[in-house]
């Protein structure tokens, strides 16, 4: 079985009585530091001598097989030179292998700086995310705080010593200077110290340098207020200061028995504007003549009349036409050349 093992984070009274016990049992202790485990076993009064093998981020690929192996006959307690092995220490390799094995996995709890700084903090504890150690590097750390910018849960951070300030900084230039944050240093030990203010204030304080185990919390991002369109104005009639202002425990004017706090002030009903007058629609002023172009006259305007005047002119011609072409070829109404003569004659005769 693989038994992880919560240690002190600093100090010694912390060591649960289960994890003494596990001490004074193992044979088997993959340690990330064995010169910090040997200290905490002579720490402890610890007389048993468990075979150490040490487990750290450079060979924990390479040695989880073999703890894998020997977890299948007896049990192997895996250490971390302070908290909880796994979180930001060797482990989870280990703990990941077994899990594919078969092989059981068990915790004995313990001290945690993530959950101490955070429980000191002062900041918002209901929902946090624990983001580990930051980036060494500017850039590095610029691109994992503009990421983070909008995190709507508290954060908890590890750092080393030797570059808290110029976190510090990058923190206040992605999330805001006024973004409150803690500094929690050395916990549970002599010089235990806890930094609280904005970010702002904290780059100053940590410009003279900062020693020991750091924890960095960082809050949540702050909401502007949301002003409701609906707000009720208070009654302020029976203030002397005059409107807006408030008198505690004043009478409301209308009704005795209600304090002023708590009347709501009607909105008197504005006066109506009187409607405009409309003004007369303007006369349309005659389209402008084209202008001729040099040298030449501008042609008249066409007229309806004239125009009425050509379509009649044509549609009785076109009918007349029409009517002779039909008389000429109708057998019925032709007659010969004679008859045409004697008719003439005849009505010359009459006349």
């Amino acid at each position: 079985m693989i038994i992880l093992a919560a240690t002190p984070i600093g100090n010694l009274g912390d060591a649960s009585r289960r994890l003494v016990e596990a001490l004074e049992q193992a044979t088997v202790i993959a340690a990330e530091d064995t010169r910090t485990t040997q200290r905490l076993l002579a720490g402890l009064a610890v007389t048993n001598r468990p075979r150490l093998i040490a487990l750290h981020d450079h060979n924990e690929k390479d040695r989880a097989p073999e703890l894998v192996e020997l977890a299948r006959e007896q049990d192997v307690l895996v250490l971390s030179d302070a908290g909880m092995p796994t979180v930001s220490d060797p482990g989870y390799g280990v703990v990941a292998a077994a899990a594919a094995a078969g092989v059981p996995v068990t915790a004995i709890p313990g001290p945690s700086a993530v959950v101490t700084a955070l429980a000191v903090s002062g900041l918002p504890t209901d929902r946090f995310t624990f983001e580990g150690f930051v980036g060494r590097k500017q850039g590095e750390r610029l691109v994992a705080f503009r990421v983070l910018a909008g995190e709507p849960r508290t954060m908890v951070f590890f750092e080393a010593p030797s570059r808290v300030a110029a976190t510090l900084a990058d923190m206040a230039a992605e999330f805001g200077e006024d973004r409150r944050a803690a500094v929690c240093r050395e916990l549970t030990k002599l010089h235990e110290e806890v930094a609280r203010g904005t970010l702002a204030e904290l780059v100053e304080w940590a410009e003279g340098g900062v020693r020991g185990e750091v924890v960095i919390v960082v809050g949540v991002r702050r909401r502007a207020p949301s002003r409701s369109p609906m707000r009720s104005r208070r009654c302020s009639r029976s203030s002397p200061a005059g409107r807006g202002a408030r008198t505690p425990r004043a009478k409301c004017p209308r009704s005795p028995d209600t304090p002023a706090a708590s009347c709501i002030r009607r909105r008197s009903p504005r006066a109506r504007k009187a409607p405009r007058a409309r003004e007369a629609p303007r006369a349309r002023e005659a389209p402008r003549a084209r202008e001729a172009p040099h040298g030449r006259e501008a042609p008249a305007a066409p007229h309806a009349l004239t125009f009425l005047r050509r379509w009649i002119a044509f549609s009785t011609s076109f009918v007349a036409d029409f009517t002779s072409a039909v008389v000429a070829f109708d057998p019925a109404t032709t007659t010969s050349p004679t008859a045409t003569a004697s008719s003439r004659a005849a009505s010359e005769a009459a006349v």
